[in-house]
């Protein structure tokens, strides 16, 4: 189990996985990786669900690593130096943290490593037998377990909400939207979890990015920061302060980018809202029927997830008037209801 990290204890890889949680960013367009020593590069692998005790693992990662690089070769002649075609998943995570040329070429390679495991995991559910009830089981086990051992070790959670969005609520939220696409419904599976105070978001955040689902797994343009400002407060704390100038993107970047998380919200209501890829390691009774076109796509598939964190004095804040969640689906049904008995409201010429 990962250890809880305080404000003080935050490293720079931490907020950098903060950083682009909270703004909805991509590792793609990322030009470094910032692990300071192998405890972070195995607590960003158990992230992934690779356990680097298991020779298949070992194997798996490996695998991605060789299709990654003949992607490169392929299509773009890329050099790579056979140093560090030669190193292991850590090591190259490492390097990638460091400095120079083959800084850069380890970065690309992760970067399509990072590309061909999403694809293949979806890839591999596909191919098997398995709903989406039974994915989301899984990943409501491995949060539950998590919320579990922290709410027992008596970290600063207050409350914890899961669930899975009831067909009535899909239904009203397809109509609401103009992309009227059931695949766009990324909520169907959500977390909400309500800290006991304002400065304990940032490590709650931290936490939950070593230990259920990692940072490049970010659904980009799907997360809402309307909570806190971003540079502002790591101003106010010495040590994220002293980590800023040395983040990868400019720090008031946020700034032009926070947006509500959706047109039914009050403009005083604030939350941190995001969406996330969570992988799950599927169980030898799921595999047990898999096609032989499975077999080298590993073991770990994904599911999206919806998140919501907040601090307790905001959220009671956001119960009251407008901002409330009553409120919220009020304005929604109304909005539904209109437009299907209307249909889209056109601007009268003459104004």
């Amino acid at each position: 189990m990962a250890d809880y990290k305080h404000l003080d204890a935050l490293s720079l890889a931490d907020l950098e996985g903060i950083r682009l949680l909270l703004r909805g960013g991509s590792v793609v367009d990322w030009h470094r990786l910032n692990f300071s020593g192998q405890e972070e590069v195995m607590a960003f692998l158990r992230s992934l669900e690779f356990d680097w005790g298991h020779e298949a693992d070992r194997v798996r990662a490996e695998h991605l690593k060789v299709l990654a690089m003949e992607y490169l070769k392929r299509n773009f002649d890329f050099p790579i130096p056979r140093p560090v075609q030669e190193l292991p998943v850590p090591e190259l995570l490492m390097l990638a943290s460091g400095k120079g040329h083959r800084q850069i070429c380890a970065c690309t390679i992760l970067k399509v490593m990072h590309i061909i495991l999403h694809l293949e995991a979806r890839e591999l559910l596909f191919l098997l037998p398995v709903s989406d009830q039974e994915v989301f089981h899984l990943v409501e086990q491995k949060v539950y377990r998590v919320i579990g051992q922290m709410l027992s070790q008596g970290l600063p959670i207050q409350e914890f909400i899961g669930g899975r969005k009831n067909r009535d609520s899909v239904y009203t939220k397809l109509l609401s939207k103009q992309d009227t696409v059931a695949a766009r419904i990324y909520d169907k599976l959500r977390f909400r979890i309500v800290t006991r105070s304002y400065d304990e978001v940032f490590p709650v955040l931290s936490y939950l990015v070593r230990t259920v689902f990692p940072f490049n797994y970010v659904i980009p343009g799907e997360s809402t920061n309307t909570l806190l400002n971003f540079r502002e407060y790591c101003e106010q704390w010495p040590k994220l302060n002293a980590l800023v100038p040395q983040l990868q993107l400019p720090p008031g970047l946020e700034e032009s980018t926070v947006h509500l998380d959706n047109r039914f919200s009050a403009p005083n209501y604030r939350i941190v809202h995001f969406v996330v890829d969570i992988p799950v390691r599927l169980p030898d009774v799921l595999l047990d029927n898999a096609p032989p076109a499975a077999a080298s796509l590993g073991r770990v598939v994904f599911a999206q997830a919806e998140f919501q964190v907040i601090d307790r004095t905001t959220e009671q804040n956001n119960e009251m008037g407008d901002a409330s969640h009553a409120s919220y689906k009020d304005r929604q049904r109304r909005a539904v209801m209109r437009r299907l008995k209307v249909g889209l409201e056109l601007p009268d010429p003459k104004e």
